[in-house]
Order: C-alpha cells, then structure tokens, then sequence
C-alpha cells in the first residue's frame, strides 16, 4: 500500500478563508450578543485568513478596530485592560441573567465554573 501523499495547501485555501469569513461573521454577531465572545472569533479569522487569504489577513491588520489587538495577541499575547474588564463584565452579566430567568442550579453551576476558568485566563494575560 502506497503512503499517502499531502493534500496540497493550494487546495485547501478556499477552505481557510471560508473558516475566516464565518470567523469573522461569528466575531461581529458576538458585538451585539453578550453570549457570544467577540475576540476570539476575529483571532481565528486572523488565523485562518493567514493561511487562506493574505489579502483578507492584511485588510484584518490594518481595521482601525481588531487590527491592534490582533497584532498585540501576536506579539505578546496581551489583551488590554479595558477589554478584559469589558469581558468580565459580559460573562457576569450573562450567568447573572441565567440565574434571573430561573435556569436550571447544574447548568449555573457548570456555567459559574467554565466562566470563572475563561474570566482567570483573560486576567491573567498581559496588559498592552
């Protein structure tokens, strides 16, 4: 039985740049909707622009809004003061409004120890 060869990377490109597109939608819905996180939705669109669309990668860049933090992710994995408050803020709220609306004690009790988990990374990352 022969090896198998790898897939060309040409071939997959269409593939990352899609990824890259519903990254980047899923990015800006999650602008609206506190449930939805903004930032790693528009790192993965970065990401997978990177290796299916320079051209779409550069125009991330170089957006006066996710350019910055994206190039600040890159280089040292910071994220700023501002933002991390602001995302603290939204999962507070969000497990808040679960818990008014009556949702099930497990899935609050899941839901308080995914958020603390995501809320200690953000904070423990580094400032700008």
């Amino acid at each position: 039985m022969p090896p198998e060869q790898p897939v060309p990377q040409v071939r997959l490109r269409p593939l990352w740049t899609l990824a890259g597109i519903l990254s980047l939608a899923l990015g800006i819905i999650g602008i609206a909707l506190p449930v939805l996180p903004t930032t790693p939705f528009v790192l993965l669109a970065a990401l997978c622009f990177g290796k299916g669309s320079p051209r779409l990668r550069a125009w991330l860049l170089s957006h006066r809004r996710f350019g910055p933090m994206i190039t600040d992710w890159e280089t040292t994995g910071a994220i700023p003061r501002r933002v991390k408050l602001w995302a603290c803020a939204m999962m507070a709220l969000g497990f808040a409004f679960c818990a008014a609306i009556g949702v099930p004690g497990r899935v609050l009790m899941a839901q308080a120890l995914l958020m603390g988990i995501g809320a200690a990374y953000v904070l423990t990352r580094p400032d700008r």
